[in-house]
């Protein structure tokens, strides 16, 4: 009894030192795998300055977004990331965005910035027929560029796009091109970024089809884009678009002037109601009243209804066209036609 008794008590003694023993092996485990997450989750540079874009798609899963920003140098441990989202509950919470992050931060600041949505990014638009000096404008009241950067840009920044490569140089050399649309852009964006955004937009709506038709109708992108740019300037209905088109196909094919008031506007530099007659004997290129064919550039930004009606207009026989007074157009075939028409539209 009594050996059976002291086999026990040694049983018993080995079986709470084993427990004690695997406590502090699961406590001492515990405490590195929290020492390890806790090191993990410091900053990857604490005294980073940066600011860095990182773009969430929709639908990244925590996996995804933690490679996103390792690749971003925004973390260094991607495996940190993804455990200790498990730990949190964020799983499944994270916003899709575009975030500007640094490597100063935590990784609870950052998954916190990406529960919240906190999307750092600023948006602004710029309607359909305005110039870069419009656009130059807006942008700069808005605190988007810096003007004169913006404009050094616009004449000399590298953009890899073929119809960059094809304009002409000098200021204005990306008129026409900076396509007219809403954009969202990080906070960090610069004026190469924002410019780039633009011509990227344009790249999208000018597609390989349309660099096609105009090989068909003989004309350059430049040219395409400028009779669109003029087309937008004249057009304030939208169904009058590829009749003014026409009527512009039209004269260029018999060597006529195109004789557009939004050309004269473009040299004036404002949209005046009326031109005068010293207006439309102003010496330049831009001014169709006294040259044949189209303006060396386009004289504004146009949208895409403008681009498609350069290229595919109507099937018609004008030469005239003239305001109504209600935003539409009355149409012409004979110069007495638009003569009746101006007296019953405008006299």
């Amino acid at each position: 009894m009594n050996k059976s008794s002291n086999r026990m008590k040694r049983n018993r003694k080995l079986l709470l030192r084993a427990v004690i023993l695997t406590g502090v092996i699961i406590l001492i485990a515990a405490a590195v795998f929290f020492l390890y997450i806790e090191n993990g989750s410091k900053p990857f540079e604490a005294n980073s300055t940066q600011q860095l874009s990182v773009a969430i798609p929709p639908g990244a899963g925590t996996s995804d977004i933690a490679y996103l920003l390792e690749g971003a140098g925004i973390i260094d441990d991607t495996e940190v990331f993804k455990l200790k989202s498990k730990i949190k509950g964020y799983d499944g919470r994270f916003k899709a965005g575009e975030y500007a992050l640094s490597p100063a931060m935590s990784m609870e600041e950052i998954m916190n910035i990406l529960i919240a949505g906190k999307s750092a990014t600023v948006r602004f638009t710029i309607p359909e027929g305005y110039d870069i000096r419009r656009t130059t404008e807006k942008l700069a009241s808005e605190g988007l560029i810096n003007s004169e950067i913006f404009a050094e840009e616009i004449e000399k920044g590298h953009f890899d796009y073929k119809f960059v490569k094809v304009a002409p140089a000098g200021p204005e050399r990306l008129e026409g091109y900076l396509f007219p649309e809403t954009y969202d852009i990080f906070t960090t964006a610069n004026e190469h970024d924002i410019i780039d955004k633009m011509l990227y937009q344009f790249d999208k709506v000018f597609t390989k089809e349309y660099y096609e038709r105009a090989e068909e109708l003989g004309m350059t992108i430049n040219e395409v884009i400028t009779l669109a740019s003029i087309i937008e300037r004249e057009a304030r209905v939208a169904s009058d678009r590829p009749i003014i088109s026409s009527v512009f196909h039209n004269r260029l094919a018999i060597g006529m002037p195109l004789q557009s008031c939004a050309t004269v506007q473009y040299i004036l530099g404002e949209q005046k109601p009326v031109l005068s007659t010293k207006d439309t004997q102003i010496e330049s290129p831009y001014n169709t009243y006294i040259i044949s064919g189209l303006p060396p550039g386009p004289i504004a930004s146009p949208g895409a209804d403008s681009i498609y009606s350069a290229l595919y207009p109507d099937d018609t026989n004008y030469l005239y066209f003239l305001a109504k007074g209600d935003g539409s157009h009355a149409f012409s075939e004979t110069y007495s036609q638009f003569l009746r028409d101006k007296a019953k539209y405008i006299n």
